[in-house]
């Protein structure tokens, strides 16, 4: 009777280190696969947010600006044609 719980017991323990070692090897693909996605997209063209919203900001005061350059030029050509 001994034995067999014996090697119920080594069994047990077999198992134990087997799911310790699958788990290590999870953890140890997940952040493989983690730095190759960061390292493949760090590798595209992209932009982060503040670029982003740096250049957005820079695009709206552009369109402003042009705005408010295109109604000077629209009054300072109706002011040519008018008659003096």
């Amino acid at each position: 009777m001994q034995s067999e719980n014996r090697l119920l017991d080594d069994f047990a323990k077999v198992l134990n280190g087997l799911a310790g070692t699958a788990a290590g090897v999870g953890r140890e693909a997940e952040a493989s696969m983690r730095e190759r996605m960061r390292s493949w997209i760090g590798g595209m063209d992209f932009v982060s947010r503040d670029e982003f919203e740096a250049v957005k900001a820079m695009a709206a005061a552009a369109r402003d600006e042009n705005e408010a350059l295109k109604a000077r030029l629209d009054k300072l050509e109706a002011a040519k044609k008018a008659p003096r």
